[in-house]
């Protein structure tokens, strides 16, 4: 049964579900619960830390307001008025009244302080908005007795039930400071500056770690600052506070259990400027609950999928034994290189969308560049003999050797022995990189030398009338490419110039610029025509060898080289083709650099 592969596709593809699917889930579960852990901590910290400028800033405003209501000189007058015991009682009460002005002009200029008082030891209060009031009421308060004794600087959130001005009752938090002196022990007057707990409060409700969490603000003993209650926090998270605010730590995230035995996240951090501290506190299982949703969901999917898979694994099994078999069919015919029964046996072509039909397209596909490659190399084969043999026959060229024997014999009978030695040297050197053929690439630097040669008997036949200049440019050195590419183009710059005018100047140029090299071979010549340049440039000429290889010519000529240029390095070969905007024309080729030892293969 299991020898069958539609059999073990649906034992695997069943299989493969129930791993997949189960380790998915797992890791899914695992992983989810990391990052969630991680974005949870660094959000409620970075919450935290805006949360915690937020009461630096408010904070800031109330020490400013108390900083300018004690360093006033209205204050220091309005004391110094009260303690006058020769001063009438209608001027104490304009001095009261000033003083509540001031008090109403400092209050107005923060928006989060809602009230300044000031409390006298002889019952006197003085507020914002003209509140002057003779009620020693207020002496009775606890936080009144309790900064004269203890020095408390900080009133958690209370409501005053003799400030009602702008608070309109509703709970306040406030800063009490002397007035007049430094020591609360010694003073006569005590500052009273209330923020309105919703100050506060309103921001802190917007940090959210769950949907049951709580987030306290404490103060230095580790007491709700506003209308929270601090049994709300649990004894064992109280007691975790306790030992955070007294060890060195500002801020962090403790995982604690709870009195039920379920695990709490408390996430804190310290207030630098009054020692208050952020505590927030929140149930684990909240924070995962949709997780555990999320990973039974998979569970039931995986198994609605598991049957879905017996009946798609059917389907697909079909899918692709059948095209496999015929795809196997084909590769023996390829074998035996009987191509085109292969190009038969195979499916038709339809979009890829599977990786069988993939695999199907991209088989034909290595079959047509297969027969591609094949007449490719038999053409090239054939194309570098013929270009071997031509070149040869070049090279013993009767019109170039009969001018060259005539060079020789006129510089003999000038008597011009060196020229004639050079001359000798020059042709003998040609004829023996000529004969060997035992390879169409060469080394770049013997191939500028036979050229060179080359115009060393021109220069000598034509004299002044020629001129000729070779340009290198970049690192050349252990360079190969195919042979007797430049001497052609050369020969036709030299030979149409002299053809329209008395002189020919010919310019060089083999430069290497990053992975190309470039040859730039320009005459001065009439220009070559526009139909003759298209042709030569175009790509599709590398097909049209016939005519070529036919060509009875006693030089390979230009159409020979780009033919061969494209045959052996294919895309990698470029060839343009200009004209000046006088005369002349400007070859340029453009081949892939190949170093030495290296040039086996190329990729087309």
């Amino acid at each position: 049964m299991f020898f069958s592969l539609k059999s073990r596709l649906i034992a695997f593809i069943v299989v493969l579900f129930v791993l997949s699917f189960g380790t998915l889930s797992f890791l899914l579960f695992t992983e989810s619960r990391t990052v969630i852990r991680s974005y949870i901590e660094s959000s409620a910290l970075e919450k935290m830390e805006e949360y915690g400028s937020y009461v630096d800033m408010v904070q800031m405003q109330i020490y400013d307001v108390a900083s300018l209501v004690f360093n006033s000189d209205m204050a220091k007058n309005w004391d110094n008025a009260i303690r006058d015991p020769s001063l009438p009682e209608g001027e104490k009460m304009l001095a009261n009244l000033a003083m509540s002005r001031f008090l109403t002009q400092a209050t107005n200029s923060y928006t989060s302080i809602s009230d300044v008082s000031v409390y006298r030891r002889n019952g006197l209060r003085i507020g914002s908005e003209n509140q002057v009031a003779n009620d020693p009421a207020f002496m009775q308060e606890s936080w009144y007795r309790n900064f004269f004794t203890s020095g408390d600087h900080w009133l958690a959130a209370h409501t005053d039930q003799h400030e009602r001005v702008r608070d309109h009752g509703n709970p306040v938090v406030s800063l009490l400071m002397p007035l007049g002196t430094f020591h609360h022990a010694t003073a006569q007057n005590v500052m009273k500056v209330n923020v309105s707990e919703s100050y506060f409060l309103e921001p802190l409700s917007r940090i959210h770690l769950a949907k049951n969490s709580t987030i306290f603000l404490l103060n230095e003993q580790g007491s709700p600052i506003l209308s929270q209650q601090a049994h709300e926090l649990g004894a064992r998270a109280i007691a975790e506070i306790d030992r955070i605010r007294n060890g060195p730590i500002k801020s962090g995230v403790v995982y604690l259990t709870n009195d039920e035995g379920q695990r709490d996240i408390l996430v804190h951090k310290k207030l630098g400027r009054t020692g208050w501290m952020l505590a927030g506190l929140a149930p684990e299982k909240e924070l995962y609950s949709s997780l555990h949703k999320l990973q039974s969901t998979i569970l039931v999917v995986t198994v609605v999928l598991i049957l879905v898979s017996l009946f798609a694994a059917a389907w697909l099994s079909y899918g692709v034994t059948k095209p496999l078999t015929r795809l196997v069919l084909a590769m023996r015919q390829v074998q035996r290189g009987a191509f085109d029964q292969a190009d038969s046996l195979l499916p038709p072509d339809k979009n890829v969308k599977s990786e069988v039909s993939y695999v199907i397209s991209t088989f034909r596909y290595m079959v047509s560049r297969l027969r591609q490659h094949i007449q490719n190399e038999f053409e090239l084969k054939l194309l570098r003999q013929q270009a071997e043999y031509k070149a040869l026959l070049m090279q013993i060229n009767p019109h170039f050797m009969f001018n060259t024997l005539e060079l020789v014999s006129s510089l003999a009978m000038q008597r011009r022995t060196e020229d004639t030695v050079q001359v000798i040297e020059d042709l003998g050197k040609m004829m023996r990189f000529s004969m060997n053929t035992s390879d169409d690439r060469v080394p770049l630097e013997e191939e500028l030398a036979y050229v060179r040669h080359y115009i060393s008997i021109l220069q000598t036949r034509f004299g002044h009338k020629l001129g000729i200049s070779i340009t290198e440019e970049g690192k050349l050195d252990s360079l190969v490419m195919i042979k007797f590419i430049l001497q052609p183009l050369i020969e036709n710059a030299v030979k149409y110039s002299f053809q329209h005018q008395t002189t020919a100047q010919v310019d060089i140029r083999i430069s290497r610029v990053d992975n190309r090299l470039h040859f730039s071979i320009a005459d001065n010549g009439p220009g070559m025509p526009s139909e003759i340049i298209r042709k030569l440039q175009d790509p599709m000429a590398a097909s049209q060898l016939e005519p070529i290889l036919r060509s009875e010519s006693w030089h390979i000529g230009l159409g020979n080289v780009i033919a061969r240029c494209r045959l052996h390095y294919g895309a990698l070969f470029a060839v343009h083709i200009r004209n000046g905007v006088q005369a002349g024309t400007c070859i340029e080729l453009i081949l892939p650099v190949q170093e030495e030892y290296h040039v086996q293969r190329i990729d087309r």
